[in-house]
């Protein structure tokens, strides 16, 4: 798989993304788009990932959509956006499908897509001096990246447009009290702390985390009753496999469960 403007490898059932265009503040452009696209294929297929931990090279975790690329696109610039989304609107849908929980380390600004991006993953770690902005009427855009449908939920709907409508910008403190941010770390840490996370994530029971990530995204979106069937299809599954019954075991022995994936 090549890739230009992110790397992803794969250690100890973590996949690890690492947006890789500093020089372009790790901005979405088509590039950007089909990368995403094609690893959120290859983790959705690899059984040997069990959780992703999501950080970026230099200053600024990803400052929202390229707008040099954007102004050189001139009057072809509603073609180049839409055939963007074609693929990063995918790639997040899928991201949100696989049950696999994804960790986002943040450092210096999300902003625009870079905002809508980071609303979307499962659980973020900030740095305590990322700053949160959506940015898109600022330039006379409007939000894409799915970001009506996850910033919304996290943060509350008065919340969304107050920073929609008047481009506030939250500090990390301020994320995290909105719901936006799980915890901040010091900025030094912010890789470290995502990946460890991570790999805290994926050495628990295979599958457990993820299928669980799948209950609360339904659940959500739910009536009570849709919502409580499926907790109860999942657990008496989750119930019946030698996992789960080694995991109770090993809580009431005391002791370190054996994990085997069965």
């Amino acid at each position: 798989m090549e890739l230009s403007t992110m790397n992803y490898e794969v250690k100890d059932n973590v996949g690890y993304i690492h947006f890789s265009r500093p020089e372009g503040a790790n901005a979405v452009n088509p590039a950007f788009c089909r990368d995403l696209k094609n690893v959120m294929l290859e983790i959705e297929l690899d059984d040997d990932v069990r959780s992703i931990a999501v950080t970026a090279e230099g200053k600024v975790f990803c400052a929202g959509g390229d707008l040099k690329e954007f102004h050189a696109a001139g009057t072809d610039l509603p073609e180049v956006t839409a055939a963007m989304l074609a693929d990063l609107h995918p790639a997040i849908y899928k991201m949100n499908e696989i049950q696999k929980p994804f960790v986002a380390g943040v450092q210096g600004a999300a902003g625009g897509a870079g905002m809508s991006l980071v609303s979307a993953f499962d659980l973020v770690v900030s740095g305590e001096s990322a700053k949160f902005t959506m940015a898109y009427t600022k330039v006379g855009l409007t939000p894409d990246g799915t970001s009506s449908y996850f910033l919304a939920r996290h943060i509350g709907l008065r919340r969304m447009l107050d920073l929609t409508l008047t481009n506030r910008v939250l500090s990390a403190s301020e994320a995290e009290a909105w719901g936006l941010v799980n915890r901040i770390v010091a900025d030094e840490d912010i890789a470290s702390a995502a990946g460890s996370l991570a790999q805290d994530l994926a050495s628990g029971a295979p599958g457990a985390a993820g299928k669980a990530k799948s209950v609360i995204y339904r659940g959500y979106e739910s009536a009570l009753e849709d919502a409580g069937d499926f907790e109860v299809l999942n657990i008496v599954r989750a119930a019946g496999t030698n996992d789960g019954q080694e995991g109770i075991a090993a809580f009431v022995e005391r002791r370190d469960p054996k994990w085997t994936g069965t």
